[in-house]
């Protein structure tokens, strides 16, 4: 049985939403080591394609390391002032064992989880994410996927290590921005860095070959120079379709 849900302030979520900004300069504060931890723990609960998390975060506390980090993300002002560094890494093969421990869990004890969706688990989880090498399994699951989609509505990805490469990335996105609300929630700001030197950020923290960078993200306190100006959106009506 789920727990009870909890009321909701609405207003205080929109107040979260619309406060956030990307922050170019923070001041000297410091953010607690307990607010960095549950900012952290809600990044780990958002949500995923069959709750398989494909994401790790590397919360940078050395100083050694801080300075190459800051020297990958070419020195930009929201990096050297930060009080926090955290990066956000995609895995695409973590898969296998996330699944390998969901199902232990499972069996463990009554998680409440629908035998058809332990079936999912055991026997179409591998089917959906094994590409084989040289994407030899997802060549013929393409194949597949095409002809039954003839007939009936099929899933039609993922079929190479492309795919999934972007279901990891789309993934732990999830989980970068769950991140950046809680850290507005305590009063403290964030700014996504896309622009870095990835190769330099996999051999800091001694990735696998496997590993994205999603992006790196500073965080601390906004001194009153951190945002440019007022908060710049497109009109809405060329993002949101009514069909």
């Amino acid at each position: 049985m789920s727990a009870e849900l909890p009321e909701i302030n609405a207003n205080e979520f929109k107040k979260v939403v619309e406060s956030r900004r990307s922050v170019r300069f923070y001041t000297k504060d410091s953010i607690p080591e307990d607010v960095m931890r549950q900012c952290l723990d809600m990044a780990l609960l958002a949500p995923s394609s069959f709750n398989l998390q494909p994401w790790e975060f590397y919360w940078v506390r050395s100083p050694e390391k801080k300075q190459r980090l800051i020297k990958a993300c070419l020195y930009q002002s929201t990096a050297k002032t930060a009080a926090e560094l955290v990066v956000c890494v995609a895995r695409r093969k973590t898969w296998r064992k996330n699944r390998k421990e969901i199902l232990e869990k499972i069996e463990a004890g009554n998680t409440g989880i629908p035998d058809s969706h332990i079936r999912y688990y055991k026997n179409l989880i591998p089917f959906f994410y094994t590409q084989g090498i040289l994407d030899s399994i997802g060549f013929l699951k393409s194949i597949i996927y095409y002809v039954r989609g003839i007939f009936v509505p099929t899933p039609r990805e993922p079929v190479s290590i492309n795919d999934m490469k972007i279901w990891a990335v789309r993934s732990s996105s999830l989980a970068c921005e769950n991140f950046m609300l809680a850290l507005r929630s305590f009063g403290y700001d964030s700014c996504p860095l896309e622009f870095h030197d990835s190769s330099r950020i996999k051999r800091m923290l001694g990735l696998p070959y496997d590993a994205i960078i999603t992006m790196v993200i500073t965080a601390g306190k906004r001194a009153p120079n951190g945002v440019y100006g007022e908060r710049m959106r497109l009109n809405k009506i060329n993002f949101i379709k009514e069909v």
